[in-house]
């Protein structure tokens, strides 16, 4: 088991190795997944394990359960059983708990993505925290990966996408834009809401 304190790897200095600043990214995605949705519930995140047993990509997801009290994040990958605790992530950038004012939105749809549409969406720079919770908030099926949600944060997310996808003056990271944007457009006229145009 994998014990860590998400404060020892904030803010690495520009001369970091490489392997720190790997493990540094899967902690903050593990910790950007865990707080995305309600503390207690253990639940299996879309979040691919990192691990290359035999030298082959691991099939994995991370399982997460996040309780209240001791704040920690208790993770496990569901084929090669690499785990870990976190703490000491209150607080960080990394944190995506939603005020404790705010009402949690009800999720009424679902759409299956693939796993390079959420990565493309988890490597955005432009996302508010909602956006970023809906997004971390995807959870492995049988199936793949779903994204859960409410009208009105398809329709947020959308509008981050089609904005990045706009001033993204990398091709190939804007054509990955547009494949992302044409899926969660797709789930948009499923539901009957007017997209923002992608231009």
């Amino acid at each position: 088991m994998f014990v860590s304190d998400l404060r020892h790897f904030l803010d690495l200095p520009d001369d970091a190795p490489g392997p720190a600043r790997k493990l540094a990214d899967h902690l903050g995605s593990i910790v950007r997944a865990a707080t995305s949705a309600p503390a207690g519930a253990s639940w299996v995140s879309a979040l691919p394990c990192r691990r290359r047993p035999d030298r082959r990509l691991c099939p994995g997801r991370i399982a997460l359960c996040r309780p209240d009290v001791p704040p920690r994040i208790e993770w496990r990958c569901t084929s090669c059983g690499d785990d870990g605790v976190i703490s000491g992530w209150e607080g960080s950038y990394f944190d995506l708990r939603a005020p404790r004012s705010a009402v949690a939105p009800r999720d009424t749809s679902e759409v299956p993505v693939s796993d390079e549409v959420l990565a493309t969406l988890r490597g955005m720079l432009l996302l508010d925290s909602a956006c970023e919770r809906l997004v971390y908030r995807a959870r492995a099926t049988e199936g793949g990966p779903v994204l859960a949600f409410n009208e009105e944060g398809l329709d947020e997310l959308l509008g981050f996408v089609a904005a990045e996808a706009n001033h993204e003056p990398n091709r190939r990271r804007r054509q990955r834009l547009d494949e992302a944007f044409e899926v969660l457009n797709d789930a948009s006229d499923a539901m009957g809401s007017p997209p923002p145009r992608c231009e």
